[in-house]
């Protein structure tokens, strides 16, 4: 990879940017700005979702950047209260209105329950599922997907659904790489995203990442970012500034050896958000 504009290719053949922008919080001043400013600043990749409450801005900001649909690629999740067959049906027409388009390019399932305490969580999974294969089979989706699954979350639909998941986002940066989940979804050529790529001020201030970003040259996110691109994984920062927004995507200008990357791949757990699937 050479630049952001590459992709990593799904197993159905759909190119993903190998970078995109997490528009969580993005829009906490009520206004479209600061999307407007990612797409000035060169983002195609945007992923958001119910809960987030920025469909609506994500759709004003491209409305007024003049950016083609086609040259977008436009994620979104349904939330734990939208799960179920009839229910992800009508919470995906309800994101396409939103964002004021007649696709998806990538739905994912934001969490595998619905909370911590839900016993049939396995069954109310296959029903979203159902409906998801549905949706993509009608082409009204590009790619179907999972965020916040672990294996045992993804062997169900694996054992009951009929398609298997393409991409799977979860919290992953230096400090917290929840390695078992990455290599069982990479094992079964599920594309892995990470969601808080770098990992909120203590891994950026982490002592081996200043280190690392010191002898690269570069800043204590993009050692981050490249570090997630290195294992396969596609970044989705966020940022509100046009200059850090430029230097999030600044990340094929140097590559950090295999050394470094074992210092990153065992560093203490630092920095994870708190959020466990199993456990809220």
């Amino acid at each position: 990879m050479n630049s952001m504009y590459d992709c990593f290719t799904l197993r159905n053949g759909v190119e993903i940017p190998c970078v995109g922008y997490g528009t969580y919080k993005a829009a906490e001043g009520n206004s479209a700005d600061i999307i407007r400013t990612a797409l000035e600043a060169g983002y195609r990749y945007f992923d958001t979702a119910s809960f987030y409450g920025t469909e609506e801005y994500l759709a004003q900001a491209i409305r007024e950047s003049g950016v083609a649909r086609g040259e977008l690629f436009l994620a979104s999740k349904m939330w734990r209260d939208e799960m179920g067959y009839e229910q992800t049906k009508a919470a995906f027409q309800r994101s396409l209105e939103r964002l004021e388009t007649d696709y998806l390019d990538l739905y994912l399932i934001h969490w595998p329950r619905p909370d911590a305490v839900c016993t049939d969580w396995k069954q109310l999974d296959i029903d979203t599922w159902r409906a998801m294969e549905e949706l993509y089979a009608e082409g009204k989706i590009r790619a179907i997907g999972l965020s916040n699954f672990l294996p045992q979350h993804i062997e169900n639909l694996m054992q009951n659904g009929t398609t298997l998941p393409m991409v799977n986002q979860i919290e992953f940066h230096p400090g917290y790489v929840q390695e078992a989940t990455v290599r069982y979804c990479q094992k079964h050529g599920i594309q892995m995203q990470a969601w808080s790529p770098m990992g909120r001020t203590r891994v950026l201030n982490d002592p081996l990442v200043t280190e690392l970003a010191q002898k690269y040259g570069v800043s204590t996110a993009q050692i981050c970012l490249r570090y997630a691109l290195q294992r396969n994984v596609i970044p989705l920062p966020k940022s509100s500034s046009m200059a850090r927004m430029k230097q999030n995507q600044d990340l094929f200008s140097f590559a950090i050896s295999q050394e470094d990357m074992f210092r990153l791949d065992t560093m203490p757990q630092t920095g994870w958000s708190g959020l466990h699937p199993d456990a809220f």
